[in-house]
């Protein structure tokens, strides 16, 4: 009866042990070895049909590649293919060699060395725009309504070189150079004198604070090249730094953008504003509301920045900037358009509009009003980058 027990025991531990070598399981506690059916399972299936087992394998094979002690040896007709079409057969010469094809290939072959290059991400971009504008009008002597002949010349620059790691941190840097000449047969005196002129830059630094709002740092200077000018006047008006402004504030940033991207921009507005005037000239300190015999002013006020940009069409551009800055005293307010229309991309017609307000300087001559505005009309070369 002992011998009868123990030949059913040994047959059934027999049968239970075949039946669990034969299942998957079994590859997970046995002598880890390479399967290459793991490998066409797993890229054959998409995750749903790929088992948990297969799965396992598979990652022990990429991070652990030194456990494997060798391959399970698989015939070529058992390998399958990779793809479930079956690739065209070939037409082969007499002459034509083939290579065995290996049964398998060992983890510690002797590979190629592979060429592999790393890109860091690029957060810095770098936009540029450029105009050589002309303008000139002619009246004869002889002309019934009078006149006088002039001729201009406007040349503007428009760098900036911003950084966005498109995540939280923005870093803007504009840079803006306008300098224009003309001449006037009603100018006796002058030769040639300025129209248009003005060196500004504009830092800001951004955090984000919420979507599209971010805490904001800015820095805002600006002066001009040369002297300012009036027609049969020699007295000189402004010249450069004198005067120099240096206005920094801290604020919050919103940043206007519209699905088209046809208008976007900023509107920074600073409740904390510290601004700084200085003339290198002291005959002009009094004409920008500095001491008399002073170089130096500085005040605390808000600011406020409006700088957009829209594109109704491609070739049409409205480019508007709106200044403001308070100390509650005294109020200084700039508005700039201009409006750009490209015929090309090297032809281009500009109109310039540009009302200005300031309560902190006199008027250049008794009875004059506050506003000031400036405006023209060009038409030249362009080039954007």
């Amino acid at each position: 009866m002992k011998r009868l027990f123990s030949t059913i025991f040994l047959f059934t531990t027999l049968c239970i042990t075949n039946m669990w070598a034969q299942s998957s399981h079994f590859r997970l506690f046995s002598p880890l070895k390479y399967d290459p059916s793991v490998t066409r399972e797993i890229m054959n299936r998409d995750s749903a049909g790929q088992s948990l087992e297969d799965r396992v394998l598979m990652d022990v094979y990429l991070r652990h590649p030194e456990l494997v002690e060798k391959n399970i040896e698989v015939a070529p007709s058992d390998l399958g293919t990779l793809s479930p079409e079956t690739p065209p057969s070939l037409s082969l010469t007499d002459t034509t060699k083939i290579s065995p094809v290996p049964t398998h290939v060992p983890l510690n072959a002797p590979t190629e060395p592979i060429n592999l290059f790393i890109t860091k991400p690029h957060f810095w971009t770098f936009m540029g725009d450029y105009f050589l504008q002309f303008m000139q009008n002619h009246v004869s002597d002889n002309w019934y309504q009078r006149g006088s002949r002039s001729y201009s010349m406007l040349g503007t620059v428009t760098l900036q070189y911003n950084y966005d790691n498109a995540r939280k941190l923005k870093f803007n840097n504009k840079l803006e150079m306008r300098l224009g000449f003309q001449t006037s047969s009603a100018d006796t005196i002058n030769k040639f004198k300025t129209s248009e002129d003005l060196i500004r830059y504009t830092g800001k630094f951004d955090r984000q604070a919420h979507k599209q709002w971010y805490y904001a740092l800015q820095l805002l200077a600006y002066t001009q090249f040369s002297r300012g000018l009036k027609n049969n006047d020699k007295k000189t008006y402004s010249d450069f730094m004198s005067p120099f402004t240096l206005n920094v504030s801290l604020g919050m940033d919103y940043f206007v953008e519209t699905k088209n991207k046809r208008l976007k921009g900023t509107i920074h507005l600073a409740p904390i504003a510290f601004n700084f005037k200085y003339v290198d000239r002291k005959d002009l300190a009094a004409a920008n509301g500095i001491t008399t015999d002073h170089h130096t002013m500085e005040d605390f006020g808000s600011q406020t920045t409006v700088d957009l940009e829209w594109k109704p069409i491609d070739n049409l551009s409205w480019r508007t900037r709106f200044y403001a800055y308070t100390t509650y005293h005294k109020l200084l307010i700039e508005w700039e358009n201009n409006i750009s229309f490209r015929f090309n991309r090297f032809l281009s017609t500009n109109l310039f509009l540009y009302p200005r307000f300031d309560d902190s300087v006199k008027p250049i001559e008794p009875g004059h009003t506050l506003l000031q505005f400036n405006e023209y009309f060009s038409l030249g070369f362009s080039y954007s980058m």
